[in-house]
């Protein structure tokens, strides 16, 4: 009856011992969130590139373990961050400014994007010569899911959301054809929606009426959950992420540079965008 007891005390104890290392294990790892809010593309096609460049990251700062997420929905973003309470994220600005009080994020750096939209901001139309001529109409976009963001930072003073009839989408050249189809009278597009008007039949002929300033880039942050001394050598290795064998990787996930940088890069759009 002994020995039964023995090998189950010692299946038991490997068991036990196994748990533990795997806890260990997930507690040593870093997480890495990318949002790229209406990105092009999707989470599937981009995660194997943002696995190789949360890797690359590990390597460059000492990591024991770290594992990346890329997302394009804020719905999905946090539900990542509540599950992973990742260290660090790579934000749109749309993202950063409506989490940075309730993550407590501190600016690491800055992260020029390629492909994905969110720099400039453009009402087009086939029929309207100027914004007023939208005001009071049909206006298709992807982006009111973040009104305070299009009336606060993108739009200024030329106009809130309010201002028009908004016919939602779900999909960047769905917005486009809302307004070649006549289910809308303007349309509010981003940079990457702007460049592909040209390769969508019957977009070509669309004019913008009006244009944003330019704005920030995604934004490199930390997490209330990264220590100082991993923030510090997080900030320091951020200039070399997208060189050499990380330019690639970066490539392919739509950045195109990624620097250290401050507060100071947001200060203008986190006033505008108010407390």
């Amino acid at each position: 009856m002994r020995l039964p007891s023995l090998a189950l005390a010692l299946a038991a104890t490997t068991a036990l011992g196994a748990l533990v290392h795997a806890d260990a294990r997930a507690a040593d790892t870093v997480h890495v969130l990318v949002f790229m809010e209406h990105g092009v593309g999707t989470p599937a096609q981009a995660q194997p590139y943002v696995d190789k460049l949360v890797d690359l990251a590990r390597a460059k700062n000492g990591w024991a373990a770290a594992e990346g997420k890329y997302v394009t929905q804020r719905a999905q973003a946090e539900k990542y961050v509540a599950s992973h309470q990742p260290q660090f994220g790579i934000l749109s600005l749309g993202a950063f400014l409506g989490t940075r009080k309730a993550h407590q994020l501190e600016v690491l750096g800055v992260a020029d994007v390629a492909r994905a939209g969110g720099r400039k901001f453009h009402v087009v139309s086939l029929t309207a010569g100027d914004l007023a001529s939208c005001k009071g109409k049909r206006l298709a976009t992807n982006h009111a899911d973040d009104k305070r963001f299009i009336d606060k930072v993108v739009s200024g003073d030329a106009f809130d959301l309010a201002d028009f009839t908004v016919v939602a989408t779900e999909r960047p050249v769905q917005t486009l054809k809302k307004v070649i189809k006549g289910e809308a009278d303007c349309a509010l597009i981003d940079n990457a929606q702007h460049a592909e008007m040209a390769h969508v039949d019957g977009a070509g002929a669309m004019k913008s009426v009006w244009s944003s300033p330019d704005l920030p880039p995604m934004a490199v942050v930390a997490f209330s959950g990264a220590s100082g001394a991993d923030r510090a050598k997080f900030k320091a290795s951020l200039g070399s992420l997208c060189s050499g064998p990380g330019k690639e990787h970066c490539d392919k996930v739509g950045i195109k540079s990624i620097r250290d940088a401050d507060k100071a890069a947001f200060a203008a759009a986190v006033a505008s965008y108010g407390d």
